[in-house]
């Protein structure tokens, strides 16, 4: 029998099958179910940078920008080079109507990836 996750019963092998569920839910467009899936997965793996990106993405496609917030914050600090994570953070801070906090996140990016969408979020030019 797998070895298992505390006494919640699940497996390392469920936590893939979550995660990799909560990555069809997100390009079906349900973040809601995605989110859910994601916090077991959190819970039994706090240090999955990766689960926390998607989490971050889920709540972000749920307008929970708050949560999204957090969860970047939570990549970054682990990840300061993670372009792709100041980039959707950047995303968040303008949706939440932070422009500046937003173009830091949005430069960051650029500097780290040339990505088109990066550079154009960037408006070195301006």
């Amino acid at each position: 029998m797998p070895e298992s996750n505390g006494s919640t019963g699940r497996t390392p092998e469920t936590d893939v099958i979550d995660f990799r569920a909560a990555e069809h839910l997100l390009d079906a467009r349900d973040p809601r179910g995605a989110v859910k899936l994601l916090d077991e997965v959190i819970a039994a793996h706090p240090e999955n940078t990766a689960a926390r990106l998607l989490r971050a993405r889920a709540f972000f496609a749920a307008a929970q920008l708050r949560p999204a917030e957090l969860e970047f914050t939570v990549v970054l600090e682990r990840e300061p080079d993670n372009a792709f994570a100041h980039f959707a953070l950047g995303r968040t801070y303008e949706r939440q109507g932070r422009p500046g906090q937003a173009r830091r996140h949005f430069r960051l990016a650029a500097a780290l990836d040339p990505n088109p969408d990066y550079l154009r979020a960037a408006r070195f030019d301006s």
